[in-house]
């Protein structure tokens, strides 16, 4: 029992600093870890070795090598040149800028899409001659709101992959049914219409496009396209998905050979050791027995039902993602989750997985600190002396958050209940 609360203390000073945000999570993390570890709370061997999970680690550090190489290629560039010079109106033109921040987000880190989108949006609102910061709010909101489209869209999407066994197609057909990830398409869709109606329908001026001609290069191109295709046949082949992020990784920094010292240097190493610290963190305190002791405290509270559980997590997630890292949060809840379907005599869990990464994920639009692109996005206005108000952000993002995860929480509910 000592060691227990023990454990909920370290825990308790973990979340806390990470909440307070004045010093480095990494350290954090890593600190309250190797505490953990020192305790007793999980031996060191399996702490390294089965606490942490690998493979989401190098899929992470290869994919994020390749989103940085294939975004100083040119192609996301020249495509939303392309789609912008084929609206009509500011407010296809937008809407055309949103869908494609929305689809390299599917498959590359959102806060990487929306620094290369920015200036791009900041060109189109100067040649509508218009504020910029309906542009920047709703680009960093489609960003963030795939975060459950695909198995590599997220460090929570992987996570929860990784941790039930979950391959790059199960996210489109699982179990017989369609997955999380056509669910999360389907509310991203209906999503998308309330943005149009509500904000991007009234953006009426005809916007005159004068981007600069931008020379592209095709391999780290390919790169991406095929790196996403080897990891959706890797468990077929019998290879783990690891290696597919080693690989690719290791061939971004050959294609960019030059930038190579330079990407290493600027690579956010400390956001990898974050997630390592974060992965013993909450292996310790499972393993203790406290995510045990959560779940009955919350079926003690009344909620008996698969349907009242989706319920709560989803819109419980939805609460807390507005100011929680996501992260620790998902690695939290994983077997939380597990232990309440259990508890309720559910024989599958995943509904109330579903339910709770789409809550964390989709619910980080709800405020300007919900997810950290939309920290950059403000950031970016802020600097160009445009101050967002919270009530501004609200009427983007909020409605369009709420409506998707509720179209997600409708077909989990219909399809997978």
């Amino acid at each position: 029992m000592e060691l227990k609360w023990l454990t909920l203390a370290v825990f308790v000073v973990c979340y806390g600093l990470i909440l307070w945000r004045r010093v480095k999570i990494s350290y954090v993390s890593v600190a309250s870890a190797a505490i953990l570890v020192a305790i007793g709370a999980l031996a060191p061997r399996t702490a390294f070795f089965e606490a942490i999970d690998w493979n989401v680690i190098a899929i992470y550090w290869g994919f994020l090598m390749v989103s940085i190489v294939f975004s100083e290629s040119g192609v996301p560039t020249r495509l939303a040149s392309f789609l912008a010079r084929r609206s009509r109106t500011e407010g296809t033109t937008l809407l055309a800028l949103c869908a494609l921040s929305a689809f390299l987000s599917a498959f590359m880190e959102n806060v990487g899409v929306t620094l290369m989108m920015v200036p791009i949006g900041f060109s189109l609102a100067k040649a509508a001659g218009s504020s910029p910061t309906k542009y920047l709010i709703s680009i960093a909101c489609s960003s963030n709101i795939v975060t459950t489209v695909t198995m590599i869209a997220d460090p929570p999407a992987l996570i929860l992959a990784r941790q039930t066994g979950m391959t790059f197609s199960d996210f489109f057909w699982f179990q017989g049914k369609p997955g999380l990830g056509l669910i999360s398409v389907a509310a991203v869709a209906v999503g998308f219409v309330v943005l149009y109606l509500t904000t991007l329908r009234t953006m009426k001026k005809t916007v005159h496009v004068l981007m600069e001609k931008v020379e592209t290069q095709t391999l780290p191109a390919v790169l991406f396209v095929g790196g996403v295709i080897a990891l959706a046949i890797a468990p077929y082949i019998g290879v783990q998905i690891g290696y597919i992020g080693v690989a690719v990784g290791s061939i971004a920094l050959v294609l960019e050979w030059k930038g190579a010292k330079k990407i290493l240097t600027e690579f956010d190493w400390h956001s990898l050791a974050y997630i390592i610290g974060i992965f013993v963190v909450v292996g310790a305190v499972n393993h203790v027995g406290l995510l045990q002791d959560l779940a009955n405290g919350i079926v003690r509270i009344g909620i008996s039902s698969p349907t009242l559980a989706l319920i709560f997590l989803a819109w419980f997630a939805v609460a807390l993602s507005s100011f929680v890292d996501n992260v620790p949060f998902t690695m939290l809840m994983i077997p939380v989750c597990l232990h309440i379907a259990n508890a309720i005599g559910m024989g599958n869990a995943f509904p109330l997985l579903f339910g709770m990464l789409v809550g964390t994920g989709l619910g980080g639009n709800l405020t300007p600190v919900g997810a950290t692109a939309n920290v950059f996005a403000c950031g970016a206005l802020e600097k160009a002396g445009h101050k967002v108000r919270l009530g501004e952000f609200l009427r983007i993002g909020a409605l369009f958050s709420i409506t998707a995860v509720g179209t997600a929480h409708l077909l989990l509910q219909l399809i997978w209940l």
